[in-house]
């Protein structure tokens, strides 16, 4: 959710962005007086549950309230994991939240140099465990002018201890249901799941502290966004206020049911990677080596504590249409099941997936490529930080040599945002005579596991109907069999 925001478009013209955290001035008048004013900038003082609840929005222009859900259990730590710390969030309902774990970050979002416009609260109208095993984060609207009016919340852990120990692993996960709107009515709604590094609590500046995003949406397009921020304030090797980001992923059904967000920081492995998951998919990576020595170490290996919040308006929604609006309801509200992080060892490791990705590293090419920087190559060189991009026309294909025969039992499509509507997946022996082993015209992007059933040493990806206006890309294409 980054000091501050700023978004730059990418190669294909294609909007992108990413929640800058604050300016630098308010960072380090933050760590310095990080009991009395949080990170969110000066806190307001008030009574527990004590900021003013505003007027209810006409009924026309309030969100439906969300249906209750059973809650989750924390899930069981991953295969060589342990379990470091959750929370359930299983208060009584309407209550707030233990202070002795959860640190509330109150005052005006215009203090965080996002360009923000909500007041956060401590309140219960705001922040609330809804006796159902869920944490509850409400934006509220008062009055009739769309860009003023807001308050709601966004909490901080106490505790700012979660990190990898040299040669292991963390991982931060979190169920979370975004805000059940729209896009017509939820412009200006920017919910994050994020983290900052501990350091940032004693005195070392942003962004060379860290700050990695788990969860950002915007708008309500039902997408997450998930970005690396680190080095110096403007440029530098992170390309601030940008950050390192994953761009705008398809999140299908985000808005509407909880889905798994997830971050693993991986000390075990050379380079140091930093790995984004949706419901257990991984869909981005970052290496120690797109940064030099000094500044990764400086930001990314040490602990960190954990933020959700709720916010209103900014840079980052204004990027993408702007909002809230006249159209935009109040009482939207981000729902947490639950949030954990699992440790794993120095010495562990953690298997291969059964059959093994036989694709790769081997040679791979297609149709044709948008251009120099978007070639095939890159969708199966194991890193979620490139991809291949097609000429923006139907149909295209992306293949890969596996090098020999094999069966092939399983294909996994990491989509950018520019995804296959109607696509197959098929096999060769030859690289001429092709074999369809699955077929939709239904596609969805994101992250697609296909379950397969043939054979053959050239295995493709054959698009005849896009679903924007652009190529298709992909970060990732991977095939598994025997």
């Amino acid at each position: 959710m980054s000091y501050g925001h700023a978004a730059t478009p990418p190669a294909e013209g294609r909007p992108t962005g990413h929640r800058r955290t604050r300016t630098k001035a308010r960072l380090t008048l933050a760590a310095f007086t990080v009991g009395a004013l949080s990170l969110a900038g000066l806190t307001v003082a008030a009574a527990p549950g004590g900021a003013a609840t505003p007027a209810a929005a006409p009924a026309a222009h309030a969100a439906q309230a969300a249906p209750a859900a059973a809650p989750n259990a924390v899930p069981a730590p991953p295969a060589g994991f342990t379990t470091t710390w959750s929370d359930d969030f299983s208060g009584a309902a309407g209550t707030g939240l233990n202070t002795g774990t959860w640190k509330y970050d109150t005052g005006p979002g215009s203090s965080f140099g996002t360009g923000e416009i909500e007041t956060m609260t401590n309140s219960t109208s705001n922040v609330y465990q809804d006796g159902n095993g869920h944490l509850v984060l409400k934006a509220l609207h008062s009055g009739s002018d769309p860009r003023s009016g807001w308050t709601s919340g966004r909490v901080e852990t106490q505790a700012a201890t979660f990190g990898a120990p040299a040669g292991g692993v963390v991982m931060m996960q979190s169920s979370i249901q975004q805000p059940n709107l729209t896009t017509a009515n939820g412009a200006g709604y920017w919910p994050a799941f994020w983290m900052l590094g501990s350091t940032l609590r004693s005195g070392v500046g942003w962004p060379k502290s860290g700050e990695i995003d788990i969860l950002e949406d915007i708008n309500s397009r039902s997408s997450v966004f998930g970005t690396l921020h680190c080095g110096t304030g403007s440029g530098g090797p992170c390309h601030e206020t940008t950050g390192i980001g994953s761009g705008e992923r398809a999140c299908s059904g985000c808005q509407t049911a909880y889905h798994t967000y997830a971050v693993q920081i991986d000390r075990s492995v050379s380079p140091e990677q930093i790995r984004w998951y949706l419901d257990g998919n991984n869909y981005f990576t970052v290496n120690s080596t797109q940064v030099d020595a000094q500044t990764w170490a400086d930001a990314v290996d040490h602990p960190f504590f954990i933020i959700y919040d709720l916010a209103m308006g900014g840079g980052f929604p204004d990027a993408f249409g702007g909002g809230p609006n006249a159209a935009t309801v109040s009482g939207g509200q981000m729902n947490i099941d639950y949030v954990a992080v699992y440790n794993k060892g120095p010495g562990s490791t953690t298997p291969p997936p059964a059959g093994g990705n036989l694709s790769q590293g081997r040679t791979a090419t297609a149709s044709s490529t948008e251009n120099g920087s978007f070639t095939a190559p890159n969708a199966v060189d194991g890193n979620t930080g490139t991809r291949w991009s097609s000429a923006f026309s139907d149909p295209q294909w992306l293949q890969v040599d596996l090098g020999a025969s094999h069966t092939i039992s399983q294909v996994k499509l990491n989509w950018e945002a520019a995804y296959a509507k109607a696509f197959q997946i098929q096999t060769s022996n030859d690289g001429t005579n092709w074999t369809t082993i699955y077929s939709t015209t239904a596609g969805t992007g994101g992250n697609q596991t296909l379950n397969v059933s043939g054979s053959g040493r050239y295995v493709r990806m054959y698009g005849t109907q896009r679903a924007t206006q652009y190529g298709y890309s992909l970060y990732e294409f991977q095939v598994f069999g025997s």
